[in-house]
């Protein structure tokens, strides 16, 4: 069976040759590179944060005992994490509205024809998550809590409901059986999923507790949970380079044209 990438709305083979395009890049390295400048840029922030803002960075509003600053706090409070953190997410949302345009190419291809409605829904939820982290990255607590506080939770929503959504429709509305490359992603989709959804009720849980008993360490349990729950929302979306293996982005003279 020969590989195959999409151009436009067609599937082309590698071997075809065409005049006039510039750049081949795997897509399968474009999803990683997409997912890595938000994962390097967290990763910074907050050992920045521990190493050169960590009173501030730590402090809490009763003043008890915190050791791990909060994610508003890494990337949002102090500099030069900010503009690191503001620089990553810019960067890394124009291959993210490609990429959510790409799975619903992947899901017509692969899907049941009538579930496509659903695979829509998941690639608008894929598009809104995205839009949602550009608006709570560039607009902070400071300057409008209001529109910060529904993007985050419009990033919250829309990021659990699509992760969701997509294991759904991968397991049980497949017309075509996935290979072994697929099958992998799928599981480790899973394993994401359930340990988001769990680290996200911890963070809920233990968000509730410190602002009603103030006890010492317990905003930590909550960073930590943050941190658990940004990571698998990145590990999800970098598992496309497994459902995308074998496919490429064109770019062509004049213009450019996606595959």
């Amino acid at each position: 069976m020969s590989t195959s990438v999409m151009i436009g709305t067609d599937y082309l083979p590698l071997h075809h040759k065409s005049k006039g395009h510039a750049l081949r890049v795997p897509f399968s390295k474009l999803a990683w590179i997409t997912v890595s400048l938000p994962l390097l840029g967290f990763i910074f922030c907050v050992i920045w944060s521990i190493l050169f803002n960590y009173e501030r960075s730590t402090y809490t509003h009763c003043e008890v005992a915190n050791y791990l600053p909060s994610i508003s706090a890494a990337i949002g409070s102090y500099s030069p994490q900010n503009q690191v953190w503001k620089t990553a997410i810019f960067i890394h949302a124009g291959p993210r509205f490609l990429i959510a345009r790409m799975y619903y190419k992947y899901y017509q291809s692969v899907l049941y024809h009538w579930i496509h409605f659903l695979a829509a829904i998941a690639c608008w939820l894929n598009v809104t998550e995205n839009l949602a982290l550009v608006g709570l990255t560039f607009i902070s607590s400071s300057e409008n809590y209001s529109v910060h506080e529904k993007c985050f939770m419009m990033f919250m929503v829309t990021s659990e409901l699509y992760m969701m959504l997509t294991c759904y429709l991968l397991r049980s509305m497949r017309c075509q059986p996935p290979d072994n490359v697929e099958t992998r992603s799928l599981r480790i989709k899973y394993q994401l999923l359930v340990v988001n959804v769990i680290s996200f009720a911890l963070a809920a849980y233990c968000f509730l507790r410190h602002n009603w008993y103030c006890e010492p360490g317990v905003y930590s349990l909550f960073s930590l949970c943050e941190y658990v729950v940004v990571l698998t929302n990145m590990g999800f979306h970098m598992t496309a380079s497994w459902d995308f293996h074998g496919r490429e982005l064109l770019v062509w003279l004049p213009g450019v044209h996606f595959s």
